[in-house]
């Protein structure tokens, strides 16, 4: 826990509320100065004992639930940083999911930018997978020069990936994607493409019992993959993964593809600041 970054952090956006906004009268009388919601008002907005609020703005509340720190986000109206160093501060870690049920849904439009900027193939993809901006690169990888709308749809069920774009795509690629969806779920249960998609995973012969038996969640960051490349032929990409900071479970995908008639380089080293 900060409970210096913690106060400072609530006590500036509590004071930014208007109460009246709530239905509430602004706190008046002798050493009332503060501006906005009074620290008891807060209690009553979130239906909280007295002395609720108190104790977390003045870091006496240690490990609060989740459930409470996304009451007060949502109240003091957050982004969602904000969200994030609000669980962080409270000594809580990262928050198990969004503040927002609809973030992760939309980046900046300078991303489209971005990615035609990068020389390899590359897109972004918001949390429920579905693309939102790609390079050219990444259009020439499949058959019809087309980027499908939802590459976590496009994985698992489209037949040219399975029989053709996604080599051994039943040992090699299905196994570590379906841990990718399960984890999003469990971040982000009401999404409703995730939930069509999970329907459809469990409808299908060889994904349901995959799914059924269950699997970690495995990164796709750094790992190497073989792929039938629609222009380029047969060879393997290594995936970079990132996410944009302002939308949570959005990612940024760079894949490195490598022909197979090409020697495979060194694994490189890993990447570090000099001592």
């Amino acid at each position: 826990m900060n409970k210096t970054a913690l106060r400072a952090l609530l006590k500036e956006r509590r004071e930014l509320i208007d109460p009246e906004a709530h239905g509430l009268s602004r706190p008046t009388g002798r050493g009332r100065r503060a501006r906005g919601l009074a620290q008891q008002q807060v209690d009553e907005l979130t239906c909280r004992a007295v002395d609720t609020y108190n104790r977390l703005e003045t870091g006496r509340y240690p490990n609060p639930p989740t459930d409470y720190l996304r009451q007060i986000g949502r109240l003091f109206g957050f982004e969602e940083r904000e969200w994030v160093m609000l669980c962080r501060y409270a000594g809580v870690g990262d928050p198990p999911g969004p503040l927002d049920p609809s973030s992760g849904l939309e980046v900046h439009g300078a991303w489209q930018e971005a990615v035609d900027g990068i020389g390899h193939m590359a897109y972004v993809s918001d949390a429920s997978w579905n693309v939102l901006a790609h390079n050219r690169h990444f259009a020439e990888m499949y058959p019809d020069g087309r980027a499908p709308a939802n590459t976590m749809r496009w994985m698992l069920f489209d037949r040219s990936a399975r029989e053709r774009s996604l080599i051994d795509w039943h040992a090699v690629w299905a196994p570590p994607v379906l841990p990718q969806l399960r984890a999003a779920l469990v971040a982000r249960p009401e999404d409703a493409t995730l939930r069509q998609i999970e329907r459809e995973v469990r409808a299908d012969a060889f994904l349901g019992p995959l799914w059924e038996a269950g699997g970690a969640h495995i990164h796709p960051d750094g790992v190497e993959r073989p792929l039938h490349h629609a222009l380029l032929g047969p060879g393997h990409v290594t995936i970079c993964a990132a996410q944009p900071l302002t939308a949570p479970g959005a990612r940024l995908i760079i894949l490195l593809f490598r022909p197979a008639t090409e020697q495979p380089p060194a694994r490189p080293p890993v990447l570090r600041a000099a001592p």
